[in-house]
């Protein structure tokens, strides 16, 4: 069984990332903040999986070149369609699971081997290594794996079988995202592994919480922490912060 670990990321624009949270403290600052995701989780996930991808957008040159930098080869990289998130994370399982959609070889050859394959956005920067891990086993067992988050969408999607349709008709960005695409996998008769919860960082108050995660995960003398978002939130003064008028 092969493992694939997919990270679903948006080139640091200012203005084009992290759009809530840059009417609070900045497009320039959220931008810098969300590049320091970027490196921290691309650290963490770099011996994860038999397959490390980048599924990465715009698809442009300068887009390519700086993931192609930020990957530092061990990373593949995949060029997102222009497309709806929900069409953009279908091609992409849909790509990574071709072969196990394919019925035995012909001429007696062996049938292709198997892959687990998970799929974490780039908006949780404290997300552990041991909860991809859990998810890549879990679809040992489960044809689908979800990390729920606590604003009703997930941190996480995993998959050993494609299912059609399972992105179909669900509003990204609202608070019924884990709910619709658990209705869109149940009718097709998917078993679901769930994970433990975890967050995202998304607005000003996500990042004051993000910011006492640190704090306490420093006090605890914790391995996991990320130090480029840590150093990042604390030299940053986000009080009472406002800059995006």
């Amino acid at each position: 069984m092969k493992t694939i670990f997919g990270l679903f990321a948006k080139q640091p624009i200012p203005g084009k990332v992290k759009t809530r949270l840059a009417a609070d403290i900045g497009p320039a600052a959220a931008a810098d903040l969300y590049a320091a995701f970027l490196a921290d989780l691309k650290d963490r996930f770099e011996a994860t999986a038999d397959r490390r991808i980048i599924a990465y957008s715009p698809a442009n040159d300068a887009s390519t070149r700086y993931f192609r930098e930020l990957a530092g080869g061990r990373y593949e990289l995949w060029a997102q369609p222009e497309a709806t998130l929900g069409d953009r994370m279908s091609a992409f399982f849909q790509e990574m699971l071709q072969a196990n959609d394919t019925a035995e070889r012909p001429n007696g050859l062996e049938e292709q081997p198997q892959s687990n394959v998970v799929l974490v956005g780039s908006d949780s920067p404290t997300l552990p290594a041991a909860l991809v891990e859990n998810a890549l086993a879990a679809l040992d067992q489960s044809d689908c794996v979800i990390g729920p988050a606590p604003d009703g969408g997930y941190y996480l999607i995993g998959l050993r079988r494609p299912v059609a349709g399972l992105f179909d008709n669900v509003a990204w960005g609202g608070s019924r995202v884990l709910e619709q695409t658990v209705r869109n996998m149940t009718a097709h008769n998917f078993s679901l592994h769930l994970l433990p919860p975890w967050y995202d960082v998304d607005t000003l108050d996500d990042l004051y919480g993000l910011r006492g995660h640190l704090a306490a995960m420093q006090a605890a003398e914790e391995t996991e922490i990320p130090p480029r978002t840590s150093e990042f939130v604390r030299n940053m003064d986000i009080t009472n912060r406002n800059n995006g008028k």
